[in-house]
């Protein structure tokens, strides 16, 4: 019953989308203010009612509830509970409820939390985002129903993938889910104003918010997905440029260039169609993501989903949403006027170049991901693009980015001289050439670019510290530190989140830089020396019974090859997942601030023995640490006042017959 309820509030949930996307935009367009009003309670129900399927949907996981066709695919009795909940959205058509349901209560909260928007666009955006939400309830109940019932049920399940079922991977889609479909709001805002024909420096302080929620939700997802690939792939690396990573890690991009456009429009009223477009674009690679990750068109360990029909719906969406939003924004462009003038040395000139940096590498990305399916179509060649690629061609764009960030962040607005914020920033850039220097001379035998990261990364983290000092003005320390924990925020968010971007950038280059691996078959109480510690195989159980699985564990033994003294007893394990029929690697991680011990287990030999294999990651815990810091600085400036009251930020304009008055 409680299923049959779940589905019909869903179809409900469709029809009352259908009704917010249709009413309250001719509302806005004939000036009718009671048609507009229904934007509201259709946001609030339209959450209500998909939350409820969701929730139904949850309750036949928990239940076991073998009738429905989806928890037959993707759970089993004996699964444990956090795994049956998780296996509401590891898979493809729990997965697109998961999204829907955070796109009804991105309009919801733009319905609660919009009170100060002015009532017309505050009407298009709930309709906006509505038609979105149309397209994905159709693309549900069309295609991909998750309320499929099956005439015999059987006893049991045939499990969920063994790959996700991990905590960090439990939580990685919710949060990469509320980036990706956050920047629907962003996308809302965008044709929104281009209706209205009016962008000005309210709308860009109405749109950061959404924006930096968004941009926060996906780094913490991009973050928690590289931390999962790290520990439970069993390869030693966390990111591979896998299509489904570049699926995240382009939104994430374009949405960084977007949060600081909006900063051009919100503080100078300038570069307003660049930023529309950024906002059209970011929500685009959202769809592209999606499609990535649901089509089956690129492999990937990730994927949900291997069907081209549905792909091909997908496809439909993004041409709709993309074509008509840039259709618009074509025919709109003249009235997109600029107002703010400035040199070309100053902080927008400084902002631009970020943004080209950040556009020209997410092209970059986009390029090396979908080639192998443009040499496919066209070329007939089957190839693949992989980590060279990407880190060849990437590279030079991080490394220029880091070096103009500090200097960007501390010139002023409209007009500036290079040499104020130079002479300011001459401690961190002596401080990063040493490190560098330093670095370079402990690893001579080793790349250039790791030295050269090190410092960049330095220059970044001392970069944003000065910039934050600079702010208190000038006088005693003491009062000076007074004035530095009442600066705004939204101050201190950008500066954590840049020192943030530093830490994760010296974590990625020390650890690619300079770990170290070994191979070897390794046997029982024989020790050996990996770098400055000492490993020796104890002995390998076989045959360990787990909750869902069976193991082959090995018990490792980590030393101080100088005192003997033990550091770490690791168990590497081989797991075998009868229903699913499935095997796994699970690595034994030996954590630390400056370096992880990583041992994963082989196959037996022949001669007796196994193979193991070791690598020593110095700093590896710093690539995730940053990108917590760097969540951490959005929510600083997440919380700023001066969002909360950004609707008041200016008056709207009179309205003539429902259109603002230009």
């Amino acid at each position: 019953m409680i299923v049959e309820l779940g589905h019909f509030a869903l179809i409900l949930a469709f029809a009352v989308a259908i009704f917010q996307m249709v009413v309250p935009m001719l509302g806005a367009a004939r000036g009718n203010a009671a048609w507009m009003a229904t934007a509201d309670p259709a946001a609030s129900a339209q959450f209500i009612l998909t939350a409820f399927s969701f929730a139904a949907l949850t309750y036949a996981f928990v239940t076991s509830d073998f009738s429905l066709n989806l928890v037959v695919a993707n759970s089993h009795t004996d699964k444990p509970l956090l795994y049956k909940i998780t296996g509401v959205w590891g898979n493809h058509e729990g997965s697109l409820l998961l999204w829907v349901l955070i796109l009804t209560l991105f309009g919801a909260c733009a319905a609660w939390f919009g009170n100060g928007l002015p009532p017309t666009l505050r009407a298009r955006v709930l309709a906006v985002q509505s038609s979105v939400a149309v397209a994905f309830f159709a693309f549900i109940l069309f295609t991909s129903n998750p309320f499929l019932r099956l005439a015999s049920p059987p006893f049991n399940g045939q499990d969920l993938n063994p790959l996700l079922q991990d905590p960090g991977l439990a939580f990685h889609p919710p949060f990469l889910y509320l980036g990706y479909v956050g920047l629907s709001m962003a996308f809302s805002f965008a044709v929104a104003a281009l209706i209205e024909g009016r962008v000005d420096a309210a709308w860009g302080r109405w749109v950061r918010p959404w924006t930096l929620a968004a941009w926060i939700f996906l780094t913490i997802g991009i973050g928690l997905g590289s931390w999962w690939a790290y520990y439970e792939l069993g390869w030693g690396g966390f990111w591979f440029w896998d299509p489904v990573e570049n699926a995240s890690f382009m939104p994430w991009l374009i949405s960084a260039a977007l949060l600081h456009s909006a900063i051009v429009v919100e503080k100078r009223e300038s570069l307003k169609s660049w930023t529309i477009l950024l906002a059209i674009l970011a929500f685009g690679f959202s769809l592209i993501g999606t499609f990535i990750v649901r089509s089956g068109v690129l492999t990937s360990v990730h994927a949900f989903a291997n069907d081209p029909e549905r792909g091909v719906f997908i496809l439909i969406i993004l041409g709709i949403f993309m074509g008509g939003a840039l259709l618009l924004f074509a025919l709109r462009a003249g009235a997109m006027e600029a107002k703010g003038v400035f040199g070309v040395v100053s902080r927008e000139s400084g902002l631009i170049f970020n943004n080209l940096i950040l556009a020209v590498s997410t092209f970059v990305v986009f390029i090396g991901t979908i080639w192998p399916l443009i040499a496919d179509l066209f070329f007939d060649r089957t190839l693949s693009v992989g980590p060279p690629f990407f880190d060849a061609a990437f590279t030079p764009f991080v490394f220029a980015l880091a070096v103009v960030l500090p200097i960007a962040a501390m010139m002023p607005w409209k007009r500036a001289k290079l040499d104020r914020p130079l002479k300011a920033l001459i401690p961190a850039a002596t401080l990063a050439v040493a490190v560098g220097l330093l670095t370079w001379a402990i690893y001579t035998e080793r790349s250039a670019i790791a030295p050269i990261g090190v410092g960049l990364a330095v220059w970044l983290v001392g970069g944003a510290v000065t910039d934050l000092w600079s702010r208190t003005g000038r006088g005693s320390i003491g009062g000076r530190l007074r004035r530095l924990t009442r600066l705004p925020r939204a101050d201190w968010g950008k500066c954590v989140a840049h020192a943030g971007f530093g830490l994760t950038m010296f974590g990625v280059v020390t650890l690619t830089g300079y770990q170290i691996e070994d191979i070897r078959v390794a046997r029982d109480g024989e020790p050996y020396q990996v770098g400055a510690y000492e490993i020796e195989l104890v002995n390998v159980e076989e045959n360990v019974q787990g909750p869902n699985y069976i193991a082959t564990r090995a018990h490792v033994l980590v030393r101080d090859p100088e005192s003997g003294a033990q550091i770490a007893l690791l168990h590497p394990e081989r797991r075998i997942y009868p229903v699913a029929g499935m095997p796994t690697t699970e690595a034994g991680i030996n954590n630390g601030v400056t370096r992880d011990v990583y041992v994963t287990l082989g196959d037996p030999q022949e001669g007796g023995g196994w193979a193991l294999r070791v690598w020593i990651k110095p700093f590896a815990n710093w690539v995730w640490g940053g990108t917590i810091v760097m969540a951490l600085g959005g929510f600083l400036s997440l919380s700023d006042r001066r969002y909360r009251v950004a609707a008041g930020a200016s008056k709207a304009r009179p309205v003539a017959g429902g259109v603002p008055a230009e």
